[in-house]
């Protein structure tokens, strides 16, 4: 009966602020669920089942197609006012990724670790300076991978809270249709000039390398640069700096699992631990949207042409064929073969980043400041159940 089908997204777990829905594992491996505009498109919990349709060329992520599942409508309509090639599919997705490829690849950011380092101890030096408590969210965690991406694209850190109180009405489930239109508009607006400033001054940065090598081949416009710079800001800033905060709490919360990353100099470990938060925390919810393009058989389900289907990442993370034990933190799990970067073809460009990131965070942070703790009792965290990039809005912290 349609009564019966279960609303999408589901609540968090409340006995854990960590752990995904308990619904997810009530239905499935795929099952219809109703989303915010009343339809039902399918909602796919298995690990293997997920990485099988995100591999599967079939199965379209250009939101534009009818029966595309939108998170919602704001970001709908942002998505085809600002089309990038998350949403589009081969070879137009092909052609340009590729264009980004080359600043981020595992060598370029290798280069870039001893800036993020340096940046790392920067905030970490004025955090020691500053009263107690303080913030680790305004600190720490919002400025590290914004200095980060700014450095990146070459915007100016001047402007980081604009894009930051834009890139944050982006990503809540809440903003109407038109305060998303509104900040997508700015966001845009500004890197329009930002590529003519380079057009007139050549720069060696990612916005610069695109403005020199496929502006004037027409490989791309202008709009489409800034589109694909919109797309680096928003995603590469608000997910890690919700890792950075949600991360080190999940850890205050594991005290044995923290000492260890605290006491150790095994770059192996940290990057385990890395790979197991993001794994346990999947900030990412929601769910892969796709659309069916043609009639194709899933775990034993028909779904035809035009519907659509979500696959729920953080069901596929605690799946426990995949990770034993897998409500359980262990940063010594080797857990790198996760989804929280997704699978395929449109599996996130710039993960070697964020890794990269993550790792100088976990190695600096808890060893420069040996007795941080929680400044508030852990059940008066506030948490952003309303968002689509999970974390906490705020986190005081002392030592």
């Amino acid at each position: 009966m349609p009564e019966a089908i279960p609303a999408f997204p589901m609540a968090r777990a409340a006995r854990c602020p960590f752990d995904p829905s308990p619904q997810l594992r009530e239905v499935g491996p795929i099952s219809r669920v109703r989303i915010w505009d009343g339809s039902t498109p399918w909602l796919v919990t298995d690990y293997d089942v997920q990485r099988a349709v995100l591999a599967d060329q079939r199965f379209s992520a250009d939101s534009s197609k009818p029966g595309y599942p939108a998170q919602t409508e704001a970001i709908l309509v942002q998505r085809e006012k600002a089309k990038s090639f998350i949403s589009m599919d081969d070879p137009e997705h092909d052609k340009q990724r590729r264009m980004l490829t080359r600043n981020f690849t595992v060598k370029r950011m290798e280069e870039m670790r001893p800036r993020v380092q340096q940046i790392v101890d920067g905030l970490v030096d004025d955090m020691l300076a500053g009263p107690q408590p303080v913030d680790l969210v305004t600190a720490f965690a919002l400025p590290v991978p914004s200095l980060v991406i700014c450095d990146l694209l070459g915007v100016p850190y001047s402007v980081h809270d604009f894009f930051q109180a834009r890139s944050t009405k982006l990503v809540a489930r809440n903003t109407t249709t038109d305060e998303a239109i509104k900040a997508g508009d700015e966001l845009k607006a500004y890197l329009l000039e930002l590529v003519a400033a380079k057009e007139e001054q050549p720069a060696d940065d990612m916005i610069g390398r695109l403005v020199t090598d496929q502006l004037p081949a027409g490989e791309l416009t202008r709009e489409e640069i800034a589109a694909m710079a919109v797309l680096m800001l928003s995603a590469g800033h608000e997910t890690t700096a919700n890792m950075i905060a949600l991360g080190t709490l999940a850890l205050l919360r594991n005290p044995a699992q923290l000492a260890e990353i605290r006491g150790t100099d095994d770059p192996k470990l940290i990057a385990n631990a890395v790979e197991e938060l993001l794994r346990y925390l999947n900030i990412t919810t929601g769910g892969r949207r796709r659309v069916a393009t043609e009639d194709i058989e899933v775990a034993g389900q028909f779904v035809r042409a035009g519907e659509g289907i979500i696959l729920a990442n953080e069901a596929g993370n605690r799946a426990e064929s995949q990770f034993p034990e897998p409500d359980r933190l262990d940063i010594h799990r080797q857990a790198r073969h996760h989804i929280a970067f997704g699978y395929g073809v449109h599996q996130c460009l710039g993960q070697p980043l964020a890794r990269m990131e993550l790792q100088v965070v976990y190695s600096t942070l808890y060893r420069r400041i040996p007795t941080l703790e929680l400044a508030i009792p852990f059940e008066d965290v506030p948490f952003k159940h309303g968002n689509f990039v999970y974390g906490v809005h705020s986190l005081p912290v002392t030592w």
